[in-house]
């Protein structure tokens, strides 16, 4: 390996977390970085991009965390933004922040990662495809930003449908739906914002949910709904305020049958709960119309779990993605649909040290202050500052068998943290004297 000042450095994804990972590894003296992305702009899935082979946000997307609960630390949002952006909005913040730490100069836009490849000495070959065309340089370690929402998710059913058929990863507007009947299957964030875009338009629109999901509004008494749960739980603890939250779900909301919903079987925040206020006025408006889970597909018809069925023109699979890096080699990451990956506080891998993730969990709540603090924990040791555990695979075995929360580990689950004690670890992490660690440099794996 290089000194730590030499050391070359490569991040794959310019996206939030990319762009902290970048802004981290600068602060620490650590020049020798180039940060590649696929796409023609920075801030990842959040700028929105027209062409159908691109992942990103949909024309009418809004952050559905408040913005003084996402926004950088050490950058905060413009005070004129409202409580939760446009990815407008939010595309020019990232523009603003890659200029305020100065970043844009080591950015290599429109190229695409191929292959990272372990060289015999440790170090990583990484293949690029971009504008000048196809290169490969050498590198000391490797941050991978890519994201965990890229690769599209759809389940089996018995049966074929012969309409057309979408991913939620597909959609950029509600146009092309105008008159048409259309089934949006999934309960999350997605399914719920993109129902009620569809439902403005579309003769016809049905979101099919197997199962009962919490779905929170994002105010509450006047006010974000993940700043109130914050300051709550300061001073309450976590389940108290679990208990609280529930009541006060049962109060605001009322019974889940008058929404033509499945009542949740699990308690608050054992699931990822939905935050969307729109989609209760829609249901409730019937301008969209809720739906049992699936149980068969013949033809234009869906057959539903319920005995009933109804046809259809399009079905929009809003059900989430499968975590893969298709550059990275299936001895280094083998992802599972339903167990988090072996990594230590989500970011270090057992055998190989040079080699660190960001942002790959899902907290409730927003990714890019934790990713901050994860880049932080990275760059401090590369540059020596903090070294890394001796006894990592220890730590990730006791990590992965006492999750935050007993989650029923759905396909989008298994990255799951709770956001208040993701914080405390990785904060606590920073803080951890180096006598009784390994350097990065010794711990490397061959």
């Amino acid at each position: 390996m290089s000194s730590a000042s030499a050391a070359r450095i490569c991040i794959v994804g310019a996206g939030p977390c990319g762009l902290t990972a970048l802004k981290n590894v600068r602060a620490f003296g650590l020049d020798n970085v180039v940060c590649y992305d696929e796409s023609d702009a920075i801030g990842g899935n959040w700028t929105f991009d027209e062409s159908p082979d691109r992942t990103s946000v949909y024309e009418t997307t809004h952050i559905i965390s408040s913005k003084r609960l996402t926004e950088f630390e050490d950058f905060p949002m413009p005070a004129g933004y409202p409580d939760f952006p446009s990815h407008r909005q939010l595309r020019a913040y990232f523009e603003s922040y890659a200029d305020h730490f100065n970043l844009t100069q080591f950015i290599r836009l429109r190229t695409r990662v191929e292959k990272a490849r372990r060289l015999d000495d440790g170090r990583w070959s990484v293949r690029t495809a971009g504008p000048e065309g196809n290169a490969e340089n050498v590198f000391d370690h490797l941050i991978v930003c890519a994201g965990h929402h890229r690769d599209p998710y759809v389940p089996e059913y018995p049966g074929e449908f012969s309409g057309e058929i979408l991913h939620s990863r597909d959609f950029k507007r509600a146009d092309g739906f105008r008159d048409k009947r259309v089934l949006v299957v999934g309960a999350g964030n997605s399914a719920c914002d993109i129902a009620v875009d569809i439902g403005r338009v579309a003769a016809h629109t049905c979101l099919s949910m197997r199962r009962g999901y919490y779905i929170v509004p994002k105010l509450i008494f006047g006010r974000p709904v993940d700043v109130m749960y914050a300051r709550l739980r300061k001073h309450l603890g976590r389940g108290l305020v679990q208990r609280i939250a529930s009541a006060a779900m049962r109060i605001i909301m009322g019974p889940w049958r008058t929404y033509g919903l499945q009542a949740p079987k699990n308690r608050l925040f054992e699931t990822h709960p939905t935050l969307n206020s729109n989609i209760l006025n829609a249901l409730r408006h019937g301008t969209v119309l809720p739906r049992v889970g699936i149980e068969r597909l013949d033809g234009a018809t869906v057959h539903f779990r319920d005995g009933t069925a109804e046809s259809f023109d399009t079905i929009v699979w809003c059900t989430g993605f499968n975590v893969s890096y298709p550059f990275l080699d299936n001895s280094i990451f083998n992802a599972s649909r339903t167990q988090p990956q072996p990594l230590y506080l989500k970011m270090m891998h057992e055998r190989i040290a040079n080699l660190y993730f960001i942002g790959l969990f899902q907290p409730i709540g927003c990714i890019w202050r934790l990713a901050d603090y994860q880049a932080r924990i990275a760059a401090s040791q590369i540059a020596g500052r903090l070294g890394r555990p001796a006894d990592i695979a220890k730590r990730i075995s006791k990590e992965m068998r006492s999750p935050h929360w007993n989650f029923k580990l759905a396909a989008n689950q298994a990255p799951e943290v709770d956001y208040h004690d993701f914080r405390h670890e990785l904060l606590e992490e920073l803080k951890q004297p180096s006598a009784d660690r390994e350097t990065a440099a010794s711990a490397t794996r061959r």
